[in-house]
């Protein structure tokens, strides 16, 4: 569980820097210039998945169980991640979707791991899917007070709603038809 944990606080902190003080972010950059920035949070933020990831895993294998969801929860989880590949998609093709939601990214993550917890009652997977539940409605309420960074993504389009509708979909089937399990 402590990798797992430590992973989280890699991952989720240099995920909340701008949360907590987007002037601190600015101060980095400014000092140690964007490219060392961008690397330095990059290999953080990869090094904290990758504990999650593992740690993850090896909790799992000796989790202790919080609560035995109904059968119908997972009915209703997966009905719900239906909208979650549309929404990441959503994020580099802006258009309605992307309009509507303000942030789609935080959108799809906020649906993602409550679905997972309706569906997991583990330890594990309270820590994880509770701990990224929390993140993301934290940082969705700050980014009422701060601006958002842009980002990358297409240029905007009247076809990219349904593109991102159509890659979402079509990656939710494949998670559907086992690449869930593969991962």
């Amino acid at each position: 569980m402590g990798l797992l944990i430590t992973g989280l606080v890699l991952f989720l902190g240099t995920h909340s820097i701008s949360i907590f003080s987007s002037h601190l972010r600015d101060r980095l950059v400014a000092k140690i210039g964007a490219l060392a920035w961008q690397g330095l949070y990059s290999v953080i933020a990869i090094a904290g998945f990758i504990m999650i990831v593992h740690g993850f895993e090896l909790a799992r294998q000796g989790t202790m169980i919080l609560y035995q969801p109904p059968t119908w929860t997972r009915h209703i989880a997966l009905l719900l991640m239906v909208f979650v590949f549309p929404l990441l998609f959503a994020t580099y093709l802006p258009g309605r979707i992307k309009t509507a939601t303000k942030h789609p990214m935080l959108a799809a993550t906020k649906i993602w791991a409550l679905a997972h917890l309706l569906a997991n009652g583990g330890v594990a997977d309270v820590v994880l899917f509770g701990s990224l539940l929390v993140w993301a409605v934290v940082d969705r309420i700050s980014m009422k007070r701060r601006t958002a960074l842009p980002v990358p993504g297409m240029p905007a389009s009247r076809f990219n709603d349904a593109l991102a509708v159509i890659l979402g979909l079509g990656l939710y089937v494949g998670f559907l038809f086992g690449l869930h399990e593969k991962l």
